[in-house]
């Protein structure tokens, strides 16, 4: 079939999307630590459930000793402490702004494996990483845009905190790709990437669960999973972004270049400009969209 590839990628981008807009209101509704702790527990049964079909266990129990570490201190590092941070980005700065700092992970992620793990770049994808930070410098730094009185749309204010948060998930997203790629390499070549996020996933949970023993956050849970609205926009999330996305992100692997599919998954905050200006109406500049373009772009050059 022409341009399987490119559909599968383009599905996976549109199930990012959605389940960044699920994810956002639920965690307006009860918390954003509830979303993610409920959002990984569904999204282990569905990995475990398909592990079990697939290969007849329930985890990667033949996956090497320097897997299981690496694989679960990305977790630690992208799951746990990165999606924290991105979650409370998605409430202050929602979807749009959001996203667009979190494809900062793809230049920072190149320029740790430079700095640590001796990859080389060539001066095309070094000019890739400075287009993708100007894309985003050109929407963070722009000032509040004036929007006509009676336009009924709204204006989403680009706060320091908002922005500190967003650039920790987007630490977070960088260094947990480094160490799943350091731990997901053997010598015969990569292990199976759907078990190697499975076991990310279930490191971030057991931190989770740490957290709100240590933090005495278990009422709060107790609350989140009283609203049955919440729940059920969670579910659907977990299902569209975590299980579905990821699996169909890794099918595209098997139609696509890795440069090609990464620069058409790169393309969510693009996809998420439409929603912000229908669905939350939201104001969005020229400005805005031209450098959320921009920062594709550049992705595009250091992948490419």
């Amino acid at each position: 079939m022409p341009f399987f590839g490119e559909l599968i990628a383009i599905a996976t981008v549109l199930c990012w999307t959605l389940s960044i807009q699920f994810f956002t209101a639920a965690a307006k509704m009860v918390g954003s630590t509830s979303v993610n702790i409920i959002r990984l527990a569904v999204a282990l049964l569905l990995f475990s459930a398909t592990m079990l079909v697939r290969d007849g266990v329930l985890l990667p129990w033949d996956f090497p000793q320097h897997a299981w570490l690496y694989l679960s201190l990305s977790g630690v590092v992208g799951f746990f402490i990165g999606d924290i941070f991105l979650f409370k980005a998605l409430v202050e700065l929602g979807p749009r702004l959001a996203m667009l700092l979190h494809a900062l992970a793809a230049p920072t992620a190149a320029v740790i494996g430079w700095l640590l793990l001796g990859e080389v770049y060539a001066p095309r994808q070094w000019l890739g990483i400075g287009v993708t930070l100007s894309g985003v410098a050109l929407v963070i730094l722009e000032r509040s845009p004036t929007v006509a009185p009676g336009s009924g749309r709204t204006v989403t204010r680009v706060r320091p905190m908002g922005v500190f948060y967003g650039l920790g998930a987007m630490l977070g997203q960088a260094g947990g790709f480094v160490l799943s790629k350091v731990g997901m390499q053997t010598a015969s070549g990569y292990l199976d990437a759907f078990a190697a996020t499975q076991i990310r996933a279930l490191a971030a949970f057991a931190c989770f669960v740490l957290l709100f023993t240590v933090t005495g956050r278990w009422g709060y849970l107790r609350r989140a999973l009283a609203n049955s609205r919440a729940i059920g926009l969670t579910v659907i999330g977990s299902f569209a972004g975590p299980f579905l996305g990821v699996s169909l992100s890794l099918l595209t692997l098997h139609y696509l270049t890795t440069g090609v599919a990464s620069t058409i998954l790169s393309l969510v905050p693009v996809c998420i400009i439409p929603l912000a200006i229908y669905l939350h109406n939201e104001h969005v500049s020229k400005r805005a969209i031209i450098g959320a373009v921009v920062a594709v772009g550049g992705i595009y050059l250091l992948v490419g």
